[in-house]
């Protein structure tokens, strides 16, 4: 009787839906024959109208099935006109700039007429998912704010704001919740259908989600279909095998795990059915989602989930601090306790959910972002409210998919974009990420043996680096039965070849110099942090003209609005092959952090790389107890999380070729070398450099 009750309500609330979506939508359309808005708004709103009537046109070509018969030609020419406002060719006149929208609409409306437009642009993936509710109440707010302007006089910024900051409010529970209910339910399974069930030798299967494709995602897609089942299955069973032993060697129980999200690149369906079919012998549904669409659950200009091209990178990092505009205390207790009654909600499925598989991809254009002070961006009271959120939202989500009993996976390949020689450098990846194991489990002991001897690490740059840090190591108190370093092979991590260990706070000191990175998908050029005891104490790069402009792009997107974090991590890349790889067809700016990391000593700031897992032993393959766990933020977890946690991770990496020297300091003058000018000197270690030998001589100090 039950179900039948819930299916009767589902009916009525779908029809009780659709009558509203057609009410607004009769609406848009009149307002594309009107003339009762004043210049200049008038443009804005017929040129927000249209898109929303084209979203209409398109809502009907997929429900009626007339887009089934779409050749591919018309897929692509829908796809365009769905995305053809922000592309960069076009983005100098678009509402979604906010540089032209203030410009065109003024300071007073600009900035907050361009936030809306942004906000209703995610009709697009709420459309082609089928999410009506989430359609309507966007039309809904649009038409509110178009009939107040249709009044005399224009109105004033706080009446739109409160339109705008109720909408948000209201509407967290909805926002939120299908949010996280995508995020651990298989039920939610658009995307899984469409890797599932498609002929994804037909590539017209890649329109079918909604995202932004490119020639990228064809010739990629096209590149994997040419590929036989067998290296198919091989690239999928080294993905599921690193997520499966992530499980093992750490202890925890996957076989009380009920899901696995898997987040990926456009492209690479067929690797992900194969993936899909392991993940469910082991037991493990997919659950695949979107990457946030709502403002309320964006983290700045990050797609975490599922994505096709970023059709105009400068359009989202415009406005990745659009939640400026509404964020205060009100809101961050209102947006956590919807994330609270979401996930009792769901609570059995968050228990049952494994943690994240990720793909990977590289090889884009790098890109170089540019300052628009039109752009919403938070004050420093918001930026310290988000900080609790933030820490806030961790706790929460810790305790229904508990950080202890999760794991993860990443993986990388590159997209065409890398060049001509995409072919081969797709295989050379390939067999990077399935380097011997044994190899590297051995030369790495040897290094970690080393280590383990001293009580700090000595770094210095060469040429044009300026670094000079030394890093403080934990003391052991049993050195037979323990360690400071994890000897990372291929697992939760792929590819092999790293050692890395949480390092001691007291006694990390100096300069972090690198003359080029990407972090998260922005290139930092000269990034310098200086570290006392352990914390960032001062930041700057040259992105900018001014020292003022680098310090707020550090803070916003390294630091992430806090007011220094700790030195999380402290590894040694051993992955020289890769390292040779990138050096051999030019790609080293290209590569993703996942095998940059692996190409020299690198250091993350923020969040210790065991963080929600202190408390769990972890062994090294020898039996020891890898004991560097916790530092002495961190620890402050045991009387209040929210001081212990960041909710970053950042790996710096300096490459060999910056590298002068990478030594161990001990008690009574010890002091052994491991790398010196870009090459490994420890005994032992040599085979290492057998990768680089066709590279030329490194530079001098």
């Amino acid at each position: 009787m039950s179900e039948y009750r819930e299916e009767q309500e589902f009916r009525f609330e779908n029809d009780t839906m659709e009558e509203r979506y057609a009410l607004a939508m009769e609406r848009i359309q009149e307002m594309m024959q009107e003339r009762t808005v004043p210049a200049p708004f008038d443009s804005y709103f017929r040129t927000v109208a249209g898109f929303l009537l084209q979203m209409k046109q398109v809502r009907e070509q997929l429900l009626s099935g007339e887009a089934d018969g779409f050749s591919l030609e018309q897929w692509q020419q829908m796809n365009h006109d769905m995305y053809e406002d922000i592309l960069p060719e076009n983005y100098g006149k678009s509402y979604g700039n906010p540089a032209f929208a203030v410009e065109t609409l003024g300071e007073t409306h600009g900035k907050i007429l361009s936030f809306l437009y942004t906000e209703l642009r995610g009709v697009t993936g709420y459309v082609f998912e089928g999410l009506l509710e989430q359609i309507v109440v966007h039309l809904e707010l649009f038409i509110e704010v178009y009939n107040r302007f249709e009044q005399e006089p224009v109105p004033a910024y706080r009446e739109i704001w409160q339109m705008v900051y109720w909408f948000i409010s209201d509407y967290s529970d909805v926002f939120v919740t299908e949010h996280i209910r995508q995020s651990v339910d298989p039920a939610r399974d658009f995307a899984v259908r469409i890797i599932t069930e498609s002929d994804l030798e037909d590539l017209r299967y890649l329109y079918r989600y909604g995202e932004y494709v490119t020639d990228t995602e064809l010739r990629t897609a096209a590149f994997l279909n040419s590929l036989p089942q067998e290296e198919i299955q091989a690239m999928a069973d080294t993905y599921t095998e690193g997520y499966r032993t992530g499980f093992v060697l750490a202890g925890k129980d996957l076989s009380k795990k009920l899901t696995v999200n898997i987040r990926f690149r456009l492209g690479f369906e067929r690797m992900v059915k194969a993936a899909i079919a392991n993940f469910e012998k082991m037991g493990l549904r997919p659950v695949i989602f979107r990457y946030a669409l709502s403002t309320v659950n964006k983290r700045q200009a990050m797609r975490i989930g599922y994505t096709g091209t970023v059709p105009n990178p400068q359009f989202d990092y415009d406005h990745r601090e659009d939640c400026a505009l509404y964020l205060d205390k009100r809101f961050v207790e209102r947006r956590l306790g919807v994330m609270r009654s979401a996930y009792e909600t769901f609570k059995t499925l968050a228990n049952g959910h494994g943690g994240p598989a990720v793909i990977e991809v590289f090889g884009e254009t790098p890109f170089v972002p540019q300052a628009r002070e039109q752009a919403l961006c938070l004050n420093e009271k918001q930026q310290q409210l988000m900080v609790k959120m933030n820490n806030e939202a961790a706790q929460i989500t810790n305790q229904y998919i508990i950080g202890k009993e999760r794991s993860f996976t990443i993986i990388a390949f590159p997209i065409p974009q890398i060049g001509e020689q995409f072919p081969e450098i797709f295989r050379e990846t390939v067999k990077i990420n399935t380097l011997d194991n044994g190899l590297y489990h051995r030369i790495q002991q040897r290094i970690i043996d080393t280590l383990d001897q001293g009580t700090q690490v000595h770094i210095l740059g060469r040429g044009a680096n300026r670094t000079d840090l030394t890093v403080a190591l934990h003391p052991l108190e049993d050195p037979k039965k323990q360690t400071n370093f994890e000897n990372c092979v291929a697992d939760v991590n792929i590819p092999v070849g790293e050692v890395f260990t949480s390092p001691k706070l007291s006694g990390t000191n100096g300069v972090l110099h690198v003359t080029r990175v990407f972090l998260n998908e922005l290139e930092y050029q000269d990034l310098e942090i200086t570290f006392r005891e352990g914390m960032i104490e001062k930041y700057t790069c040259a992105n900018f003209e001014t020292g003022e402009e680098n310090r707020n792009f550090l803070k916003g997107n390294l630091l992430f609005h806090h007011e220094s974090l700790p030195l999380g991590e402290f590894a040694i890349g051993t992955n020289t092959t890769a390292y040779a790889m990138a050096r051999k067809y030019e790609i080293g700016a290209k590569l993703p952090i996942l095998i940059a990391e692996k190409t020299g000593p690198h250091f993350a700031v923020g969040d210790t790389c065991y963080s929600w897992n202190e408390d769990l032993p972890v062994y090294n393959p020898d039996g020891k107890e890898i004991i560097a766990r916790d530092n002495e933020v961190s620890i402050l977890r045991k009387e209040d999380p929210g001081k212990a946690y960041f909710g970053c991770h950042t790996d710096i990496t300096i490459p060999y070729e910056e590298l002068g020297l990478l030594e161990v300091l001990g008690e009574d003058g010890y002091r052994r070398e491991i790398i010196r000018d870009g090459r490994f000197v420890l005994e032992g270690t040599q085979e290492l450099n057998e990768a680089l030998k066709n590279l030329d001589k490194p530079q001098q100090s």
